[in-house]
């Protein structure tokens, strides 16, 4: 486990996150386009539920390389790595899920599919690889009510993530299956979550065999 406290190590995955996220808004796009010509434009920021989760990600990891001191700093560190571990342990399996779903009905799962199952996945392991030099338990009731609220608005104002077709008519099912992942992410969140901060990260080689 020393490998993930290696500052090259978190580093090398701060950039790939933050590339991804950036990626992940692009995705986006289309409907974000879409949303703010339609709906309100303080739902705007409920409709990249990914991209987001991997922000929470990414700032997690640099708080690691540069902890605050002070304690509301603290308290802020340890609600976006509550973020960071819940919705990226969701997102990574809810996307991966609607995926497969949606070849389950027929529809066709070609290579940006499989791209993005490899990466969502990524996104569920690092966070519970992570989580365990976390700190953030006090700040994770806070985290669930944020992603429950978030839940409740894409399902009640209809700004979920676009659907392939063939799920179109199973929104319903595709709600209540979202809502039990984000109390089942909880928990995973809790069950991997670090009681108490004891991160040091590695500078050197030879720290990694300890």
């Amino acid at each position: 486990m020393n490998l993930f406290k290696h500052r090259g190590v978190i580093w090398l995955l701060f950039v790939v996150n933050l590339l991804g996220t950036v990626y992940g808004y692009i995705w986006y796009g289309n409907q974000l386009e879409y949303t703010a010509a339609n709906y309100p434009a303080w739902l705007l920021p409920f409709v990249p539920d990914s991209p987001t989760a991997s922000l929470f990600f990414t700032a997690a990891l640099l708080l690691l390389l540069f902890p605050p001191k002070s304690l509301q700093g603290t308290l802020f560190r340890e609600l976006i790595e509550a973020l960071a571990v819940l919705t990226s342990v969701k997102y990574g399996i809810w996307a991966v899920s609607i995926i497969f779903a949606g070849g389950y009905q027929g529809d066709t799962i070609g290579w940006k599919d499989w791209m993005l199952v490899a990466s969502h996945l990524g996104m569920a392991v690092e966070a519970l690889i992570y989580a365990r030099f976390f700190s953030f338990r006090r700040m994770l009731p806070v985290a669930l009510l944020w992603t429950l609220a978030n839940d409740m608005i894409d399902y009640s104002a209809g700004i979920y993530p676009w659907l392939p077709s063939v799920l179109s008519d199973d929104v319903n099912a595709v709600q209540y299956f979202t809502i039990g992942l984000t109390l089942a992410s909880a928990a995973a969140a809790w069950l991997f979550g670090g009681r108490f901060r004891e991160f040091e990260p590695v500078k050197k080689r030879g720290d990694l065999r300890r």
